[in-house]
């Protein structure tokens, strides 16, 4: 088990600790709740760069990292993105639901495509794009922008843009799936 790895493990764990954070705070409004689902929003962000800082720079590259990795991502920003997008007034704004939807919608697709890939094929190839690293951080910014209660004006725009990447990164993922499937002899016809 590399470091890395046990870092992504850890910010796994800290999903369950924000999801109780954020319902316990938008249920009664105590500001102590809203700081711990902050904070354990922020140390997993952070924790996302520190653990491929770490697989690159120390070379701890895995087969569970490339599983993991990509899993926590998508369990943190989901879990933030939908929480954060229901009636939580007066305590806190929300993300907008289009967003939402477009985040929910691309990591379903994903998923799905992972499964038909790997049963397809046999082996799943996922490269990182930059457009997907940008859809993340911005993805990231707005969930922390609506903890730290900033402006709503602002995370709208920054809702815009988030989405906009979001959508154009699924595109490019799922072109690049039908390009992994079209290059399995398992695609080609069979004789009858």
């Amino acid at each position: 088990m590399t470091t890395a790895n046990k870092i992504t493990i850890s910010r796994i764990l800290l999903v369950p600790l924000f999801i109780v954070a954020v319902l316990y705070y938008t249920d009664g409004g105590n500001e102590i709740y809203r700081l711990i689902a902050l904070l354990a929003f922020a140390v997993a962000a952070i924790s996302d760069g520190v653990d491929g800082y770490l697989a690159r720079r120390y070379n701890q590259h895995s087969e569970l990292g490339r599983i993991l990795d990509p899993l926590a991502d998508k369990i943190l920003l989901v879990s933030g993105v939908v929480l954060l997008s229901l009636k939580n007034a007066p305590y806190l704004e929300r993300i907008p639901i289009w967003l939402t939807a477009t985040i929910v919608s691309r990591a379903v697709l994903l998923v799905l495509g992972l499964i038909i890939i790997h049963h397809t094929c046999g082996k799943v190839t996922v490269r990182p794009i930059m457009i997907g690293k940008i859809a993340t951080v911005l993805q990231m910014t707005c969930v922390l922008w609506v903890l730290l209660k900033w402006p709503a004006q602002a995370l709208f725009i920054i809702a815009i843009v988030a989405a906009f990447c979001t959508g154009i990164s699924g595109i490019i993922y799922v072109l690049e799936g039908i390009r992994q499937l079209s290059a399995s002899p398992s695609s080609s016809p069979t004789e009858r």
